[in-house]
């Protein structure tokens, strides 16, 4: 079993930055391709970024040139870096982990005001 504790969400105007952290609780973490989704109120899970095991990344290109995702795999931890943050942005963020199977963290509240 693979545990997923996200952070650093929260309330920022727009134009504003977050970062968010998603620390694994297992080694398998550096052999997994890890995501970022978000889910806002009334609409479905959507792919936000990933990066496999060996850092190539992919972006929603809702999201392009204004978030990135990176990897620290001594820490187990990805991260999601926000700029230029849009009130369309609002969503719940979820830490996703996928190696023989997927895991998902509880997710974490981003709120951009406009």
């Amino acid at each position: 079993q693979v545990q997923l504790v996200e952070s650093g969400g929260g309330l920022v105007q727009a134009g504003g930055s977050l970062r968010l952290s998603c620390t694994a609780s297992r080694n398998i973490f550096r052999f997994s391709t890890m995501g970022w989704y978000r889910q806002a109120p009334g609409k479905q899970r959507e792919l936000v970024a990933i990066i496999t095991s060996g850092g190539t990344t992919n972006y929603a290109d809702s999201v392009k040139g204004r978030f990135t995702i990176s990897r620290d795999n001594a820490d187990n931890t990805v991260y999601l870096q926000m700029s230029a943050l849009k009130p369309e942005d609002t969503a719940v963020y979820y830490c996703n982990l996928q190696f023989t199977r997927e895991y998902w963290g509880q997710g974490t509240q981003v709120t951009v005001s406009s």
